[in-house]
């Protein structure tokens, strides 16, 4: 599936929920992320990132996407990870670029193209010499790995033919995507592996992305945050529409991504979070009320309807708990 197919349905569907949520309802505050608090005082924290940082979402008990930090469009959760650990160190001042499709281009410009209109301003625009602590999460979207992910998607829990023909046009039935599947196959054709080049592309650019914060911000703590373990390593049909093959094939460049990052984070003189701990456990195939990211969007933990193929309420509390452990255990 391309990026304008996605930007295309989520477009319709904000189109949807507008037209029936007047206002953006009142919700309980979130459960506290984690105990551990850090021991250093941060004043300025600054958060950037795609949409696994903005723990996107197109309606919740909180109503629509947040607009305070950044457009409707980029689908900011008002629980995502960063807003809960600016809450939990108690940061004087938050600002959260994090959007969701971006890419390390979108650090340097502003990010057009959103699902509903709008721009996002450069992400870089929100670091100042006085920040003091910036998390990023980021590559996923230059490596093309969300986009593939969803071509793993299946309509039945066997190789088919259409496997063979991936460019077709994805239908739209009951306002579901309906893809089938054969990842692997795309992305390996020719015995080139598409998307493991893809990542090795996008090891510089992060590092260049993280060169520059420092540089902009030059006084902060720089905390480069990897991709959450929830792709399983076996299918799990219905509940994940992908056969084994291509299920394992996307968690092992998921794997591959965060082993680029972890190199990235070490050549851009940043410290790098690690979610394994406490997501791997929580994968796409566990129950509705313990897996930290949903297949289709709609989430029971807690109630929502969001993105597909991105972490849920749950995982965000998760990401915030990694970053907030990391924080408390490595005092500046």
């Amino acid at each position: 599936m391309t990026k304008s197919r996605v930007l295309v349905l989520l477009a319709a569907v904000f189109a949807l929920v507008a037209s029936v949520v007047p206002a953006q309802a009142a919700a309980p505050a979130p459960a506290a992320a984690a105990k551990q608090k850090p021991k250093h005082r941060y004043t300025e924290y600054v958060a950037l990132g795609d949409s696994w940082t903005a723990d996107v979402v197109i309606l919740d008990t909180h109503g629509l996407p947040a607009t305070d930090q950044a457009p409707i469009g980029c689908a900011q959760s008002h629980v995502n990870y960063p807003r809960l650990v600016a809450k939990a160190i108690r940061a004087r001042t938050f600002r959260d670029a994090s959007c969701g499709s971006a890419t390390t281009d979108d650090f340097f410009k502003p990010q057009t193209g959103l699902p509903v209109p709008g721009a996002n301003p450069p992400q870089f625009n929100r670091l100042r010499r006085s920040t003091d602590l910036v998390t990023v999460g980021i590559g996923g979207n230059d490596a093309g790995i969300a986009a593939a992910a969803m071509d793993c998607l299946n309509l039945l829990p066997v190789e088919t033919p259409l496997e063979m023909l991936p460019d077709l046009p994805v239908p739209v039935v009951g306002g579901l995507l309906t893809p089938f599947g054969g990842c692997k196959k795309k992305y390996t054709k020719g015995g080139v592996d598409k998307l493991a080049r893809n990542i090795r592309k996008a090891e510089p650019k992060v590092v260049r992305a993280l060169r520059q914060i420092h540089r902009r911000s030059p006084h902060a703590r720089v905390l480069l945050v990897d991709y959450m373990r929830v792709i399983p390593n076996h299918a799990c049909y219905p509940l994940v529409p992908a056969t084994t093959k291509d299920i394992r094939y996307i968690k092992a460049k998921f794997d591959q991504l965060n082993a680029m990052l972890k190199r990235a984070a070490r050549k851009g003189r940043a410290e790098l979070v690690s979610t394994a701990r406490l997501t791997r456990r929580h994968h796409l195939c566990t129950g509705h009320k313990e897996r930290y990211a949903e297949v289709l969007g709609l989430s029971v933990n807690d109630l929502a309807i969001g993105v597909p193929a991105h972490p849920n309420a749950a995982g965000a509390r998760a990401q915030a708990k990694s970053v907030l452990q990391y924080l408390a255990r490595h005092p500046r």
